[in-house]
């Protein structure tokens, strides 16, 4: 009898821990129809020349086009001399959000660089780009 018993509470135990873990994976992986989406106005922007030293910014606006209010958890620059900001509050479908990156260049030429946004969109992130010349 003590056999049987355990053997169902075992048999229960892997069935309930196989159905959360089932439901973790969808809850991950989410329904792309009913999840939260970017809708940028622009996703590079191109400076220009600029001078050597003199920091610039560009605010990259984004809407909602999802369903869910979008969380932006992480957005990182492609190197150390690109320092970004962003709404830090959860952005409602339709509702408007900001990333903003700033470049400061201490070496001279051409710059191609990357700010990859991550969020609880499909995918999981997206990036912007930033490019331009520095000049003396």
């Amino acid at each position: 009898m003590r056999r049987i018993i355990l053997s169902a509470i075992f048999v229960f135990g892997v069935v309930f821990l196989a159905m959360s873990q089932a439901n973790q994976v969808e809850v991950a992986s989410g329904n792309p129809s009913s999840m939260a989406k970017f809708n940028w106005e622009k996703t590079t922007h191109n400076f220009g020349k600029i001078p050597q030293g003199k920091p610039v910014t560009v605010d990259f606006t984004f809407t909602n086009d999802g369903k869910t209010p979008l969380v932006i958890s992480n957005v990182k620059g492609s190197c150390g001399c690109t320092v970004t900001k962003y709404s830090k509050e959860p952005v409602a479908p339709g509702k408007t959000g900001f990333v903003k990156a700033t470049f400061n260049a201490a070496a001279m030429g051409a710059f191609n660089k990357s700010v990859r946004v991550t969020a609880n969109v499909e995918g999981g992130n997206e990036t912007l780009f930033i490019k331009g010349e520095v000049i003396k």
